[in-house]
């Protein structure tokens, strides 16, 4: 639990304290939007459990790209570089965030890390979150759309009992399906029943990052997405000056 907001727990920060700290974070989180809109960038909030495969599918992504989108990313974890190695390996201009003891990116962490790469340049921008299935579901950081990625192997009953990261998804991954064969008891319907119980409007991909199978379709969900970017009627670019400061994350 992240002891600067408490995750939503009033017993560890005061009520009225995690609402200053939740509307100083939408407040940068417009802004952050403000920018990524004025530059037509698509930034997705690409959440999950630890081992999901959040760093596996957008590996997996770049592969099926082949130079024709540029991908970037943020890969948010409480300690080492090795998502934003692996991202990097793979083609993908990336940085990591590393939060200490936060289980969560927020709107100045994304808003810091924007003056270190070079996202201006980029299609697409993905925020990797931290590995968890509910703090980062409450915090807005500017993206465009939420992406949760769900590994087959992580129990049927998952969206049921973390019902708030769903309930904001826009698309939901169903990971690793090349494990299916594998594992009792288990199907892609029984997933997809237990998300319509809690997704305001139903939407699964399944996918396998190592086969590939999948990624066309989010491909072609994304650029939908990227499509349907509302313009920003004014923004400024991240190379002027603020009157506030930057607080330094990540590498």
């Amino acid at each position: 639990m992240c002891d600067s907001c408490g995750c939503g727990d009033s017993k560890i920060v005061p009520v009225e304290v995690q609402e200053r700290v939740l509307a100083a974070n939408d407040r940068q989180a417009a802004h952050n939007r403000s920018h990524f809109r004025e530059r037509g960038v698509l930034t997705v909030n690409l959440m999950g459990s630890p081992g999901a495969g959040k760093t596996a599918v957008l590996e997996s992504l770049s592969r099926h790209y082949a130079g024709s989108r540029k991908l970037g990313a943020l890969a948010g974890d409480l300690a080492t570089e090795n998502d934003a190695n692996r991202l990097e390996a793979a083609g993908i201009p990336s940085l990591a965030i590393t939060t200490g003891n936060a289980c969560h990116l927020d709107a100045d962490m994304v808003h810091a890390a924007l003056h270190r790469l070079a996202w201006k340049d980029v299609d697409l921008l993905f925020v990797e979150n931290v590995g968890n299935l509910v703090c980062p579901a409450v915090y807005d950081l500017g993206q465009e759309c939420n992406v949760v990625a769900l590994a087959v192997t992580e129990g049927l009953d998952k969206p049921i009992k973390y019902p708030v990261m769903f309930k904001g998804a826009d698309l939901v991954l169903l990971t690793k399906t090349d494990l299916l064969p594998h594992l009792s008891g288990v199907s892609l319907a029984g997933y997809e029943d237990s998300l319509r119980k809690v997704m305001p409007r139903f939407e699964a991909i399944p996918v396998c990052a190592t086969t590939g199978e999948g990624l066309d379709r989010f491909a072609a969900w994304l650029e939908a997405r990227r499509a349907a970017i509302p313009r920003a009627t004014h923004a400024h670019g991240l190379d002027h000056h603020h009157d506030h400061p930057h607080h330094a994350h990540g590498h």
